[in-house]
């Protein structure tokens, strides 16, 4: 029996599953198998699987498609090891990743856990500039992955683990969609299981190749905010509300500089002194003027994106229009 499964759900991403596979080969820790879950793919990844066979201890399952969520609950029910780990498709692991977990788990009695996610040399300069605003403090990105107080942290399922217990007891995620990660994280910590970061379980994240993927990514991700307060109370705080005031508060600065009204021209002044804000954040981050011109853009096509998702599924919710009602009984 492997000590640690790592379950990949995968949807017509042949040629990432081959980057992911080639970067576990390197594993320092080899007490691990893989499970390749494909969600109903037309291009599928079992010749990429294949090539692997003689050097990972892996399965490759296809199944019908039903989302991402049920596709890593697929793996789990087929899983050997004492701990699963869920990654996504588009992730590179470095060498030393299970060795770290291994090292802190053996140290911190822990259920679930979760590590950071980062950028890498390879990156274009879009997914470069994506990654900075995705993990900047000027953006909502400051609170993804990075979080250190451990009393509520909640792993994402792009490097996410967790022992067995907690999928006996949990029963795995009960969406397939739409913030089944939060859902999941949210429940667990409900259940009272104890979840911790691992700073150094870092992996390596492909973000969007284009702009447009990246702004309907983070549509998407306000919407799941919202699809998570269909299940849990308090989830909507004031910090998810920055987006949507964002978005509309510069939607009404173009209307009033239209109009040639002065408070347009102080809306422009904000709204300017916060994009120099992110472009400065770009040159001393990323070191890179390309990134850091492009930083301003990126960020307003995240802040919208989300803020404009969150209230476009708030009113859906509110119409009593329910994405998940095919799949459980919320009530």
């Amino acid at each position: 029996m492997p000590k640690y499964s790592l379950i990949v759900p995968v949807y017509n991403r042949p040629e990432e599953v081959e980057e992911l596979l080639q970067s576990l080969v390197t594993q320092k820790f080899k007490d691990f198998e893989v499970l390749i879950v494909e969600d109903g793919s037309s291009n599928k990844a079992d010749g990429v699987a294949q090539s692997f066979q003689n050097q990972l201890n892996l399965k490759y399952h296809f199944k019908e498609n039903e989302g991402q969520g049920f596709a890593r609950n697929y793996g789990f029910e087929r899983a050997e090891g004492e701990y699963f780990i869920v990654l996504d498709s588009d992730c590179i692991i470095p060498s030393s990743y299970l060795s770290s977990i291994d090292e802190y788990l053996a140290r911190n009695d822990i259920d679930a856990f979760g590590g950071p996610d980062t950028d890498d040399s390879s990156f274009t300069i879009v997914q470069r500039t994506i990654n900075l605003t995705m993990t900047s403090l000027l953006t909502t990105g400051g609170i993804r992955g990075n979080k250190l107080n451990v009393s509520d942290y909640h792993p994402r399922s792009f490097n996410m683990g967790f022992k067995r217990e907690v999928y006996e007891a949990t029963g795995g995620y009960i969406i397939p969609f739409m913030g089944e990660d939060i859902e999941f994280s949210v429940r667990l910590l409900k259940m009272g299981f104890t979840t911790a970061l691992i700073p150094e379980a870092v992996v390596i994240h492909k973000r969007r190749t284009s702009l447009i993927k990246f702004f309907k990514q983070m549509r998407y991700f306000g919407r799941a905010r919202i699809n998570l307060s269909r299940f849990h109370k308090g989830q909507i705080k004031i910090t998810f509300l920055f987006p949507s005031v964002f978005t509309f508060g510069f939607l009404l600065t173009l209307a009033l500089l239209l109009l040639n009204h002065t408070l347009g021209y102080v809306g422009l002044t904000l709204y300017g002194f916060y994009f120099f804000l992110i472009l400065l954040n770009g040159l001393i981050t990323a070191r890179s003027l390309s990134v850091a011109f492009l930083a301003p853009f990126v960020a307003l096509l995240q802040l919208s994106g989300y803020g404009l998702g969150l209230v476009y599924e708030w009113i859906r919710k509110l119409k009593g229009i329910n994405p998940n009602a095919k799949y459980i009984d919320l009530y």
